[in-house]
């Protein structure tokens, strides 16, 4: 049976019953009902054995948004019998350090667009109703559709670059398959059918947007490049206006022959619109003639089985696409691989390894490189044969494995030291995937040796690895579900006297106070804003990168082009422009006011072009200014607040790859945010003067004027049986001031001041890149 997903109905396989078959095959690559597989050619499969073609991607992503236009996007509205209806916006927030970027957001009734993002634009937009029909309404009036797009002012001006890009792709694509005789296709995604064409009173024909912006474009590419292209090229090219080259395809109205999409009026009368259909959905065979003019098809619903033509080298997707987009769905229109003029497959067994050279799709994205190719990999990996992708304790643990006629079953700790190894060895890179180093050491017999306590597991945690690139490494072994990861709670050496001596000495929280001159303040702060302010102008990015080799799910070869977008409008938002950057400096608005009069007014006229950037980075200049001035002032007293031991435990479910199975921590493993505090903490753990460390929490912070501050490490220490106990700033690389901003040297000194000054004699405070460091400035101390 073909697609036995559509025949899983009772009628239907009681039908099939009454055939008595012998057995039945079923054969989809979207089975609902899973049966036991007698033969599996998968998308990765297909891929590595060339019987598909080999995807490149463009993105575009705008940078610098300026986060003024009001911009809204409803992706759909959300049904549950357990919650009211949900809708997932997307809208442009304002990220922690001050950039904007478009984010979609899950919102309920009554949840507010203003407080979600941070800005002003969304002032007033604040959910009342959100319909199962497909729309939701705000407080101040303002109705959103689902599928519908308000306050992109820089929409059309995209989508302009996107077509422009798609049509010198594919300029690109035909010169070299021209010489071949293979004729090239190009497939727009639209969401309307009005963009591309639309019908006036008298029921005459009216070009959308899409179709004249596409004839502009073709028509100066073409006038661009003749001069650098083959002569038999650019006479193929002659034969042919911009009108000639692009069709539609549209579904049809058989009472009007009118292409309908649910928003174009029927009309009477007849067109060319049957013609079109027929040409790109029945006369396949024309199509790919070189006489046929048509190269360039237009679709809105285009997704369906049975549609995809050999030869569509690109695809370009203007619509808005939507969390039900299935960008699998949309890459598949072009997999197939091409045919020439006479219908001959140009595949393996024909062009050899050259097969991807010729069979390459490249797909013109109307979202980031990174979103699409994130969102692909995912819908692929979610329909391939279950395979482990990359070298994880998740991965590891609970899968059992051969010693002998017994089975061993892996828990997390023995999870966690393969991945050690894998890591001290430079066999898996930073996102945990298998490295050329160690496939070569595979293949020459050199891989080093795994660690004392797994090797007598050794063979079956080899095989585990292989697995990951070779699936075939598993097939005589067992795999099970994955076991529950432990709790990670306080030890007996959170109990050790000199942990409790050192946990008194610091559990302590703080306030300041500072003084600074305020005309000092102002008089900097005016010419450090003249001499460094820079507004970014708005511009886009195109990524673009090919499937790896050998991986579907991969992309590589990446490489980026910026231009600036200059088609923009200014902000129409209002702004509380000294408010906002008194509240963001804490400082008064009299003195904000008058930082503001004595910039220059070149650079007070950059408000306008980008306001939310203007007032973080004068923000940003003020605080910097502000940091060289408060550490010499700058008094802390102590309060009566203390912190709670549970600090310690609250993350007690992290993720097992950053765990480093500790001795004299306080809690059994340590959770290293890199390379170098997983060696610190190895590195305090062998020190014989070392009594006891724990890793101080995020939430045990010390406060500042420009920033609260958290601090890595409490080390309880022993030399000579004389105590000493060091309270450690920083492990992360280098402690170069030249590495360090002003704001963070600022907090640095502030935290210095408070523990070697203020606080007892017991505890010092010192900034160390590792623990030679440590040892060094303990020498000092003794």
């Amino acid at each position: 049976m073909d697609e036995p997903q559509k025949m899983e109905g009772n009628a239907t396989q009681a039908g099939i019953k009454r055939f008595n078959p012998l057995f039945v095959l079923n054969y989809s690559a979207t089975h609902k009902t899973k049966h036991d597989t007698v033969y599996a050619l998968d998308a990765l499969d297909a891929y590595r054995q060339k019987l598909v073609k080999r995807i490149h991607v463009k993105g575009f992503e705008l940078k610098n948004l300026r986060g003024t236009s009001g911009y809204m996007y409803l992706d759909s509205i959300e049904l549950s019998p357990k919650r009211p209806p949900m809708a997932r916006i997307e809208i442009e927030t304002k990220t922690a350090s001050g950039t904007i970027v478009r984010k979609t957001k899950t919102f309920g009734t009554g949840d507010s667009l203003r407080e979600e993002s941070g800005l002003a634009e969304y002032e007033g937009f604040t959910l009342s109703e959100i319909n199962a029909k497909g729309y939701v309404t705000f407080l101040n009036g303002v109705t959103l559709r689902r599928g519908e797009v308000t306050g992109d002012t820089n929409e059309l001006t995209m989508q302009r670059v996107q077509i422009r890009e798609t049509i010198k792709s594919h300029f690109e694509k035909e010169r070299q398959l021209f010489k071949r005789g293979i004729k090239c296709l190009s497939l727009f995604f639209i969401d309307e059918v009005a963009k591309y064409k639309s019908y006036d009173e008298e029921g005459n024909e009216v070009k959308g947007v899409f179709q004249k912006i596409f004839e502009e474009e073709y028509a100066r590419l073409v006038s661009e490049e003749f001069h650098i292209w083959d002569e038999d090229y650019n006479e193929y090219l002659r034969r042919f206006v911009p009108q000639e080259v692009h069709r539609g395809y549209f579904s049809i109205d058989k009472k009007t022959n009118r292409v309908i999409d649910g928003k174009v009026e029927k009309k009477t009368g007849l067109s060319d619109d049957i013609s079109a259909y027929d040409l790109i959905l029945k006369n396949k065979e024309r199509l790919l003639s070189f006489d046929e003019p048509t190269r360039f098809i237009f679709s809105h619903s285009a997704l369906r089985e049975g549609w995809d033509n050999p030869n569509v080298f690109q695809i370009c997707t203007l619509r808005h696409s939507n969390s039900t987009t299935a960008k699998r769905q949309e890459v598949g229109r072009g997999l197939r691989l091409c045919v020439d003029k006479n219908g001959v497959r140009m595949d393996k067994e024909l062009l050899g390894d050259d097969v991807h050279e010729v069979n390459k799709l490249t797909v013109i994205a109307n979202e980031s490189y990174a979103d699409f190719t994130s969102a692909l990999q995912k819908e692929t990996r979610e329909v391939l044969r279950e395979r482990a992708a990359k070298a994880t304790v998740a991965y590891f643990t609970g899968k059992q494995i051969k010693i002998g006629e017994e089975l061993h079953t892996i828990d997390e700790l023995e999870a966690s030291r393969i991945i050690i190894y894998l890591e001290d060895n430079g066999y898996i890179d930073e996102d945990k995937h298998i490295t050329p180093e160690y496939r070569e050491a595979i293949a020459s017999g050199n891989v080093a040796p795994l660690p004392p306590k797994l090797q007598p597991i050794a063979e079956g945690v080899t095989r585990l690895i292989n697995s990951i690139f070779d699936p075939k490494a598993l097939d005589d072994m067992v795999v099970e579900e994955k076991t529950t990861i432990q709790e990670n709670q306080l030890n007996e050496n959170f109990g050790k006297e000199e942990f409790q001596a050192l946990w008194k000495e610091i559990n302590h929280q703080y306030v300041y106070t500072v003084s600074y001159d305020s005309e000092e303040l102002i008089e900097k702060a005016i010419l450090h804003i003249n001499a460094e302010l820079d507004v970014k102008q708005l511009r886009y990015i195109m990524v673009e990168g090919t499937q790896d080799e050998k991986q579907v799910t991969e992309f590589g070869d990446t490489r980026s082009q910026s231009h600036l977008l200059t088609d923009v409008c200014t902000s129409t938002v209002r702004y509380d422009l000294v408010g906002d950057i008194a509240k963001g400096a804490n400082l008064t608005r009299r003195t904000v006011v008058k930082i503001l009069q004595g910039i220059k007014e070149s650079k007070l006229y950059l408000f306008k072009n980008n306001p939310e950037e203007f007032i973080r980075k004068v923000i940003s200049i003020i605080k910097e200014q502000k940091s060289t001035m408060i550490v010499e002032t700058i008094h802390y007293n102590m309060t009566e607040g203390k912190y709670d031991s549970s600090i310690f435990t609250v993350k007690s479910k992290m993720d097992f790859d950053k765990a480093y199975e500790a001795k004299k921590h306080i809690t059994d493993y340590v959770f290293s945010d890199s390379k170098g505090e997983r060696q610190f903490a190895h590195d305090l753990d062998e020190a014989k003067e070392v009594v006891v460390y724990a890793k101080l929490p995020r939430t045990f912070q010390i406060p500042t004027p420009v920033g609260n501050y958290a601090p890595d490490w409490a080390i309880a220490m022993e030399v000579d049986g004389i105590k000493h106990i060091f309270f450690i700033a920083e492990t992360k690389g280098s402690m170069s001031s030249m590495d360090l901003t002003k704001i963070e040297l600022a907090k640095i000194e502030c935290a210095e001041k408070l523990f070697n000054s203020i606080s007892t004699s017991k505890v010092k405070y010192h900034k160390v890149a590792s623990y030679s460091d440590l040892l060094d400035e303990m020498g000092k101390e003794c």
